[in-house]
């Protein structure tokens, strides 16, 4: 697909296509509402090895064409194979190899007017070079900062001002920012607009992230459902749901210590990448494993599964509270009718009144489980209904989708 009528969009930043990240679950989805789009062609870095790495060979609908490339969704998806031994240089490895691979490709085919989408901002020192590079190919530098990554708990002080120089790098050196949050859009504005080494004055639009309300292809007595409940010993619409990644800023373990003292009967079903280290952690100073009501339960890549299990959640919870819009918020919006969110200007920012809402004091969120936990089932359904809504009128993925194609191929 070569010409003047075809932008070509470069996508960088996400692992793979489909897994639980942010990012992930992006790509694979404008990828698949803009598989039959004759306006856009998409070309995906992936991760051939190491944590969150996508195996064509093992995914369904993958088109191989050799070991290095392969067609996902009529998207090209090109490998990045990263060394495992340098640590938590990997991402920044995995970005800068992209960016060059993407550079090699428009050169080799001699693409017009490409439109490179960096998402996250964590190669600030060589965004320059690249910067300059893919103008010299007369293409466009366009990122989306995601959330406050340099305020998140995972990363000691020097990393975070790494983050912190990172994205102000990064915001100069981009033709456009995307921001998937109102909220983020703000504060871009805030801190890079005036004069003075701050003073960038960046280009900006927003557009969120997109989510489905469509029910599970799955019936209620799929078997694959039933083994999944039998197996990790739960009960359609007798537990409470928490999905994420398992990190000190989604405040997992101010969730199931505050269910760990509610009065609830039901169970609390985690699905999460933990691994025994960490529960062996969490188990110290929680005593988790005293509270048979407190079930990490594994992964779910099965998305019909996945979806089946957020329709059948009495509630889900919600605790992130740095980053932008995020994915698996608007997906329990689209299924699940009860959503108990952390009361933080981004979660009230994508929900509203269509949820509840809880602080970190102590109590708080267990008087609110308690208080749930005997709901009417009109207020509850009326609260779905109200999610549901929402995620239509505002983010829903024909219109998220619809909106990259305006900016692709408008020119922001």
């Amino acid at each position: 697909m070569q010409g003047e009528e075809v932008q070509h969009v470069f996508l960088v930043g996400a692992k793979s296509l489909g897994t639980y990240g942010g990012y992930e679950t992006f790509v694979d989805k404008l990828t698949e509402y803009h598989q039959n789009e004759s306006k856009i062609k998409y070309h995906v870095a992936c991760k051939a090895n190491g944590d969150g790495s996508m195996d064509p060979y093992k995914t369904s609908g993958a088109e191989i064409i050799n070991e290095n490339e392969f067609l996902y969704h009529n998207a090209h998806c090109f490998r990045i194979r990263v060394p495992q031994k340098i640590g938590a240089a990997q991402a920044i490895y995995y970005d800068v190899a992209s960016l060059k691979k993407c550079c090699e490709i428009i050169q080799e085919e001699k693409i017009n007017h490409p439109i490179v989408y960096i998402m996250a901002c964590r190669i600030g020192p060589f965004i320059r070079h690249f910067y300059k590079e893919i103008h010299k190919l007369d293409g466009k530098v366009y990122l989306n900062p995601d959330g406050h990554e340099w305020m998140r708990a995972k990363w000691p002080k020097p990393v975070r001002k790494y983050w912190k120089i990172s994205e102000r790098m990064m915001v100069r050196y981009s033709d456009l920012v995307i921001c998937d949050s109102v909220t983020i859009e703000k504060y871009i504005h805030e801190f890079y607009d005036g004069k003075g080494l701050n003073g960038i004055n960046p280009k900006t639009t927003y557009i969120a992230y997109g989510a489905e309300t469509r029910k599970s292809i799955l019936a209620d007595n799929s078997p694959k459902l039933l083994d999944w409940y039998r197996e990790k010993g739960l009960s359609p619409k007798n537990y409470y749901l928490v999905v994420g990644r398992f990190v000190p800023e989604n405040n997992y373990e101010t969730m199931i210590r505050e269910f760990m003292k509610s009065r609830s009967s039901r169970d609390l079903a985690i699905i999460t990448n933990v691994n025994e280290k960490f529960l062996d952690e969490l188990e110290k100073t929680l005593h988790f494993r005293q509270d048979s009501r407190i079930k990490f339960v594994g992964t779910v890549y099965d998305q019909e599964l996945l979806k089946k299990i957020r329709e059948n959640a009495y509630a889900y919870l919600h605790g992130h509270e740095v980053g932008g819009t995020n994915p698996s918020l608007l997906e329990a919006l689209g299924s699940t009718e009860l959503n108990l969110l952390l009361d933080v200007g981004f979660n009230w920012e994508v929900a509203e009144d269509a949820a509840l809402y809880w602080n970190k004091d102590e109590g708080n969120l267990a008087a609110l489980i308690e208080k749930v936990d005997k709901l009417d089932t009109e207020k509850m359904m009326r609260l779905g209904n109200k999610a549901k809504q929402r995620i239509v009128t505002v983010y829903s993925w024909p219109f998220i989708s619809k909106r990259y194609i305006e900016v692709f191929c408008n020119n922001g």
